[in-house]
């Protein structure tokens, strides 16, 4: 339960600048991981891939959710503390997220994008951690991508074993 200690620190129209300013950095993100994989919807369907891979049309949907979630996550982080080690953390991870898309889809390098899925899911780790400090609501909100993250690098894991 949140006490009144735990009232925002921001409010009226700076704040919601400030989401909009959130939804534009993970916008930015989802974009630039995005850029050079543009028809790999073939390529994905052609790896070999295990029988619990999902279809690809899911990921759009999914990761549409995720990146909301992430953006009303960091900006209850910082309504709270201002930009601080956690929302570092928040911009860490978001930057690994940006680099995943182009290693594995873009250049095909499905090792070194297993690699830095792992550094991604401890990046998430930390800032959960240092969400949890400050907001349990933010905290809530990225468990989700937290889950979804675990399970695409199982994912990845397996179609770079799979296609060695």
């Amino acid at each position: 339960m949140e006490t009144s200690q735990d009232a925002p620190a921001t409010s009226g129209r700076r704040a919601w600048w400030a989401l909009a300013g959130f939804a534009a950095a993970v916008f930015v993100a989802a974009a630039t991981g995005g850029l050079g994989v543009q028809g790999t919807t073939e390529e994905y369907a052609n790896l070999r891939q295990p029988g619990w891979a999902p279809p690809s049309w899911l990921f759009g949907p999914v990761w549409s959710l995720l990146y909301a979630l992430i953006a009303v996550a960091g900006w209850l982080v910082w309504r709270r503390v201002g930009f601080s080690p956690a929302l570092w953390a928040w911009t860490a991870q978001l930057v690994l997220n940006a680099i995943w898309t182009p290693l594995f889809f873009g250049a095909g390098l499905y090792g070194l994008a297993f690699a830095e899925i792992v550094l991604m899911w401890l990046a998430i780790g930390l800032t959960v951690l240092l969400f949890a400090r400050v907001s349990r609501v933010a905290t809530a909100l990225l468990l989700p991508y937290w889950a979804w993250v675990t399970f695409a690098a199982a994912l990845n894991l397996s179609i770079w074993r799979l296609n060695a």
